[in-house]
């Protein structure tokens, strides 16, 4: 089975403190943990030894017995501290991760040199390098790309399963590109399978699909691989160790990564080749390269139930072509429990025979002397034994462990732990679109028409963070009905069906009309508002009111129409008299202004109350005494411009309403006429006498 039985243990050794992006204070890793781990214990090599070669493990890793095959390399590494990759989408946060796996690497320079995503036009985005803010590249064609960097030689391939085909197959047209790493999974067998046959010929290396990629520890990183920093930081990938890893799984490859750092000195390089049935290189491959790497001490392959590939590895080990300590494990032996055939996560994880079985390739492999751990709860002791022993035959010399460069915590991360505070930019109470569904002023939008609320009532928790009585929020929709258009001839429409004629969009010519709002037109409520609740409130007579008003040559807002008048009257100021006088609890300040009408009247009969001001004075009758505000509140409202709003969104709709007929129409650019514009010019222009 996978799984063994342990007590539970009691001395832990301390791991440095990290959090995703930066060593915490005070947690240098030199002061816990050691470099490598203890090679103290005894008769570990007892353990270990299963091979029954009779061979030391210093002699299968320097390879100095006679009849051991000599096999060198003289091809370049995959991956080094100068590998500059492209990276093809717009896959920021991976882009940043690799960034900051440079940084800690104490890279020079980054290794993403450029990015490519066709659905955009060339441009630059921003990343952090270390404390420092730079820009990378962006193109829209891989050609200018890779014209551009030559330096280039690895491609980081995440696009979709239904682009990377071709985006691979585009790749593959330049010489200077070495490596391609494909992280979408799904993509049809019979593209990939053509995709590796043009690779192959071409001498150019695919790691996937279906692939988290690869790491090599102070060098390079692939993507995401290895996680977030603070396990890049736990599992000491800032610098190279001594054990090579391959895996099928990407997941698995992280969990190699921190059984490799707790039990040795570290990983030197780790691969995941993909889980799909068909990957672009297969466990030998890079086997091949760790055995020819002497740098490399120790080979971990952490296989799985499904595919034929081991049994390469157990050939190549009969051989002798492969003669360093190989550790193996193939995960999935779980299956033999199941009664009919099992498909484990990936597309190739599933044994089609006998010999693909989990438990069929690790006995395979122990029978030709590679080590098999019990199980792979084993596996991590297994590491360090053949560690601690290639240490004391001195193999493996372990190196003084130095501390790598911090990387500034994102702020959104600090912030998300707890360890930072910042004021907000922006404050608001009104609505929030975070969660599950929307919010006005606390109320779920879906309540909001369950409960059949209205324009009336969405203005009621919008504009006034509560929930009106029915009629207030019939009210706030009446007002905005009367007030929607008033004809072609008021100023914001003819400002309005001017720009719409001049060709402008409908956001321009709204906003032309909506300028002219202002004391002269439409924008008298708050102002009729503010005279009237101020007399009233200092308790003037109407009469005493009007000629106070008169006396400073000012005049009384929301008094007066150029058209209607006592005999002409404004049938929209009639309609919402009715309405308030019969729904509203009282209306005192109404009433009010209906005796100042009364005297204003006398002496001409337009200087009627008019929808402006029948508006503002309603509406300061409605906060007062609907019981839902504060006398300061409801004098707030009006300081602030609420009733003025009223206004504006009603007479939007008429804006609104002039553009779009003007374009019906078809009408052309507006030109005023010459016989309606009274030209005067100065009479005399002579210089003046000296």
């Amino acid at each position: 089975m996978a799984l063994d039985k342990h007590p539970v243990p009691t001395n832990v050794p301390k791991k440095p403190l990290t959090t995703a992006n930066f060593l915490l204070p005070g947690a240098n890793p030199l002061s816990g943990q050691s470099s490598s781990p203890n090679v103290s214990r005894q008769n570990s090599f007892g353990d270990i030894n299963r091979t029954g070669s009779g061979k030391s493990l210093s002699t299968m890793v320097n390879g100095s017995d006679a009849d051991m095959v000599q096999a060198t390399s003289t091809s370049k590494p995959m991956f080094t501290a100068q590998t500059k990759a492209i990276v093809w989408g717009m896959q920021n946060r991976a882009v940043q991760g690799m960034m900051d796996f440079d940084h800690v690497c104490s890279r020079k320079e980054p290794s993403v040199v450029a990015m490519i995503y066709p659905f955009t036009g060339d441009h630059k985005q921003k990343f952090y390098w270390g404390h420092k803010e730079v820009l990378i590249p962006v193109y829209k064609n891989m050609a200018d790309a890779m014209k551009k960097h030559p330096e280039a030689d690895v491609l980081v391939n995440f696009a979709s399963l239904r682009s990377a085909y071709d985006s691979v197959m585009e790749t593959l047209k330049f010489k200077q590109i070495r490596c391609i790493a494909i992280i979408a999974e799904g993509i049809p067998e019979n593209m990939t399978r053509h995709m590796i046959q043009v690779a192959n010929e071409k001498g150019v290396t695919i790691i996937g699909p279906a692939t988290v990629g690869g790491i090599k520890p102070g060098c390079f990183r692939i993507g995401n691989t290895g996680g977030m920093l603070d396990n890049i930081l736990s599992s000491k990938l800032y610098r190279h160790g001594s054990v090579a890893y391959v895996s099928r799984s990407g997941g698995m490859s992280n969990e190699l990564n921190n059984i490799i750092s707790l039990n040795t000195n570290g990983v030197h390089e780790g691969i995941a080749i993909g889980g799909d049935r068909y990957p672009g290189t297969t466990f030998m491959d890079h086997v091949l390269r760790y055995q020819d790497d002497s740098e490399v001490k120790i080979i971990v392959v952490l296989g799985e139930v499904g595919g034929i590939e081991e049994y390469q590895i157990v050939e190549a080990v009969k051989s002798q072509r492969l003669n360093k300590p190989i550790i193996a494990w193939c995960i999935g032996t779980c299956a033999s429990m199941f009664t009919s055939e099992v498909q484990f996560g990936h597309a190739g994880s599933c044994a089609n025979a006998d010999s693909e079985t989990a438990l069929a390739k690790n006995k395979a492999l122990q029978a030709v002397g590679v080590h098999v751990p019990k199980n792979f709860d084993d596996l991590g002791n297994l590491i360090r034994d053949i560690y601690e022993q290639l240490v004391k035959e001195g193999s493996i010399i372990p190196k003084e462990e130095v501390v790598p460069p911090t990387v500034p915590m994102d702020f959104n991360w600090a912030r998300e732990l707890g360890l930072i505070r910042k004021p907000a930019s922006f404050m608001s109470s009104i609505c929030d679109e975070r969660g599950q569904e929307l919010l006005y002023a606390g109320m779920p939008i879906t309540d909001v028409f369950k409960e059949e609320m209205g324009l009336g009532g969405v203005l009621s928790l919008l504009w006034f963070q509560r929930r009106l009585p029915k009629y207030a929020c019939k009210f706030l929709e009446m007002c905005l009905m009367v007030t929607a258009d008033h004809g072609p001839a008021v100023s914001g429409a003819h400002n309005t069906i001017v720009c719409a004629r001049a060709g402008k969009d409908l956001v321009s010519s709204l906003a032309s009309g909506l300028l002219t709002i202002g004391d002269r037109f439409g924008g008298a409520l708050d102002a009729a508002a503010k005279q009237f609740t101020e007399a009233y409130d200092s308790g003037l007579i109407p009469m005493e009111f009007v000629n106070s008003m008169r006396k400073k040559g000012q005049l009384i807002m929301g008094i007066g129409h150029r058209v209607k008048s006592l005999n002409n009257p404004d049938m929209r100021v009639v309609i919402l008299k009715e309405y308030a006088t019969k729904h509203f609890p009282c209306t005192p300040l109404l009433d009010y202004a209906v005796e100042v009408e009364k005297i204003t009247t006398s002496k001409k009969p337009n200087l009627i109350l008019n929808v402006d001001g029948f508006i503002g004075v309603a509406m300061v009758d409605l906060l007062r005494n609907s019981g839902c505000f504060t006398m300061e509140e409801a004098l707030e409202f009006v300081d602030v411009g609420a009733l003025n709003g009223l206004f504006v969104l009603g007479r939007s709709m008429g804006f609104i309403g002039h553009y779009l007929d003007q374009k019906r129409l078809k009408q052309g650019l507006y030109r005023h006429p010459w016989d309606d514009i009274s030209y005067i010019m100065p009479e005399n222009l002579g210089m003046p006498d000296n």
